[in-house]
């Protein structure tokens, strides 16, 4: 009888928290744009959270880079207002540290189909492409990498990223006005899939509006001399060689914006954490951490969430948790984003969540922004 007991009390709290979130109060902003705030205690702490649903078919979402390249940061709310964007989140993992590289994107990024940054691990990645009538979003797992062949030889690179030894790197416009790169290494111009020029032990050298530079260094470095002279046919392409390639639906041709993430939260209404997959660590999944999120919801509406923590008023979430709260509140498909200091909601023209950091609001690499969508 009380096995009985504390399993029908187990059943009436659950039934209890459902009721609670699907009255979750949420207050309509703009046509299309609804916003809630809730708060949950979790192992006796207060957990603080913001929610965003939108309606697909009357905002449109689009992601950015930090200063319109692909290094550099800017905050959430520089690059919402900046973008006339009415809500806005943090997106993606970048590179962050005090060097030159700062904001490079840590996995995926392609921004209006220009691709800025190579896949790391296959990890789980945000795939928004937006229509006349509506915004379709995926979430799939993604290895798409650059590759340039020549003289019979393909050559799997980098893209816009800090060159390293034994490295190939294409570097296109978006990355900097130069290459920043030192003098050890080699670097090719390709204009019409031919080299119009060539820069040997001299770094740092102009990237063209109307080509591209294969910069490659040590090893790399002297097989790409024996290759490539003036004029040699040059062909750089995108590759994905994930499984997804061939699977139904995915968005990767048709995509606009990708942004990466990790790990998957929810596949097809069932909480799957793919952190091992996706080559995280145990330790970043199971401590609680301020998080960004964003999810599908069954109702066809999308969902970004972000989750305060670090602080006496919000001790941060795990991403079990997260999954949970995030299946309950309706979610098929879920993945998570850049969180930490990171974790930043926009919306009405301030920041409404509480980022941990000391300094305030954090500069990142990348942002998924919403627009009211542009009637026909």
């Amino acid at each position: 009888m009380k096995k009985i007991s504390m399993s029908i009390r187990v059943y009436l709290w659950l039934i209890l928290l459902c009721l609670s979130i699907s009255a979750q109060d949420f207050k309509t902003m703009q046509d299309g744009i609804e916003y809630a705030e809730m708060t949950r205690t979790i192992d006796k702490m207060p957990v603080k959270m913001n929610l965003l649903r939108l309606d697909l078919t009357k905002v449109r979402l689009d992601a950015v880079h930090a200063l319109d390249s692909a290094i550099g940061t800017e905050t959430v709310s520089s690059l919402a207002t900046r973008h006339g964007a009415v809500a806005a989140i943090n997106a993606g993992f970048f590179r962050l540290d005090k060097s030159i590289f700062a904001g490079d994107a840590a996995g995926i990024l392609i921004i209006n189909k220009e691709f800025y940054s190579e896949s790391h691990n296959g990890r789980i990645a945000l795939l928004i492409e937006n229509n006349l009538i509506r915004t379709i979003v995926s979430f799939e797992h993604q290895n798409i990498t650059d590759f340039f062949e020549t003289g019979g030889k393909t050559f799997a690179v980098g893209r816009n990223r800090e060159r390293k030894n034994d490295d190939i790197v294409i570097y296109k416009s978006k990355f900097n006005r130069t290459t920043l790169t030192d003098d050890k290494g080699i670097e090719f111009f390709i204009k019409d899939n031919k080299v119009v020029n060539i820069f040997d032990q001299k770094g740092n050298n102009e990237i063209p509006q109307d080509g591209f530079i294969i910069s490659a260094s040590g090893k790399m470095r002297e097989e790409l001399m024996a290759l490539l002279q003036i004029g040699t046919r040059v062909v750089s392409f995108i590759k994905q060689t994930s499984p997804t390639d061939s699977s139904k639906g995915t968005l990767f041709r048709t995509a606009e914006d990708i942004t990466n993430g990790v790990p998957q939260l929810i596949k097809n209404g069932k909480i799957e954490i793919t952190w091992e997959q996706e080559k995280s660590s145990k330790s970043f999944v199971e401590t609680r951490h301020p998080r960004t999120a964003v999810a599908k919801l069954k109702d066809g509406k999308f969902m970004m969430i972000t989750v305060d923590g670090r602080s006496e008023t919000s001790a941060g979430i795990n991403l079990q948790n997260l999954a949970e709260i995030l299946l309950e509140l309706g979610a098929t498909d879920a993945m998570n984003l850049d969180g930490g200091g990171s974790t930043t909601m926009f919306l009405g023209g301030k920041i409404v969540n509480q980022p941990s950091d000391q300094t305030g609001e954090r500069k990142v690499g990348d942002a998924i922004l919403v627009f009211p969508r542009k009637k026909r």
